[in-house]
């Protein structure tokens, strides 16, 4: 009961104090508006299935952007990870474009591609697909060599090494990878998704601005985020613990 109550407490005083602020304090309450404000704005959102469809397509956008940046940065890190050649031409081209933030892929996706859903994508691959990378390399370069060697003694080499052998050894730090770059792709979809009218969540927080609706503007960020915490909490925080536990990783309760 007390945990309750201390957990209730902690989610309370902060939305109390948010309120206090708005309808006190030196900033006018359209500028920043409280709790209540907020989440009437979402509940029109929702009602008139605006927030609806934009997450839709939002989440839609993510799929196939995370998908291409999974699917290509997962075998780029194997192979810096297994082979020199590949790591001394490619690792540091990619560890000098992973610090790069997403956004700075903007100007270059729409002279590629013009303000379209091509452009927004492969902001979105650019900004994940290296972070995928760096993180599988590491999972691979962490496996024990004796593992690897004791394969190798039982004649286990090729697709047979790699699908049996090499994949599920680093599966935990893949896992970390395309959990990083889960993160990266969200938040390179909102960066592109602010580039023009996408009908995404970005578009949302774009017509706030345009309608000076702080409440909307906010609703749609705490929004956001409320996918994100989601998706890291429920999807890929199951897949972890789970993996962890198989492997022997933690201690099964």
């Amino acid at each position: 009961m007390r945990h309750v109550l201390r957990t209730t407490a902690l989610l309370v005083a902060p939305l109390l104090l948010w309120e206090l602020l708005s309808r006190f304090g030196p900033w006018p309450r359209w500028l920043f508006p409280g709790p209540v404000a907020v989440t009437a704005s979402v509940g029109r959102l929702a009602a008139d299935g605006r927030l609806g469809a934009a997450t839709a397509r939002s989440l839609g956008r993510l799929v196939q952007g995370y998908g291409i940046s999974a699917a290509l940065g997962v075998p780029l890190g194997i192979a810096m990870a297994r082979s020199l050649l590949v790591q001394r031409a490619l690792r540091p081209a990619v560890l000098g474009l992973q610090a790069l933030p997403s956004i700075c892929w903007l100007p270059l996706a729409v002279l590629w591609f013009g303000l379209s859903e091509t452009a927004i994508l492969f902001v979105v691959v650019m900004g994940s697909l290296l972070a995928v990378a760096i993180a599988t390399e590491d999972g691979v370069s962490g496996i024990d060599p004796v593992l690897l060697r004791a394969a190798g003694t039982l004649g286990i080499h090729g697709p047979r090494f790699v699908a049996g052998v090499l994949l599920p050894a680093a599966l935990p730090g893949i896992l970390t990878g395309l959990k990083l770059g889960w993160s990266f792709a969200w938040r390179a979809l909102m960066a592109g998704e602010l580039l023009f009218v996408a009908g995404g969540l970005g578009q949302l927080l774009s017509q706030g601005r345009e309608l000076l609706d702080a409440a909307q503007v906010m609703g749609v960020m705490l929004c956001i985020v409320a996918i994100g915490v989601a998706v890291d909490q429920v999807l890929f925080r199951l897949l972890e613990v789970r993996i962890r536990r198989r492997w022997g990783l933690v201690e099964v309760s």
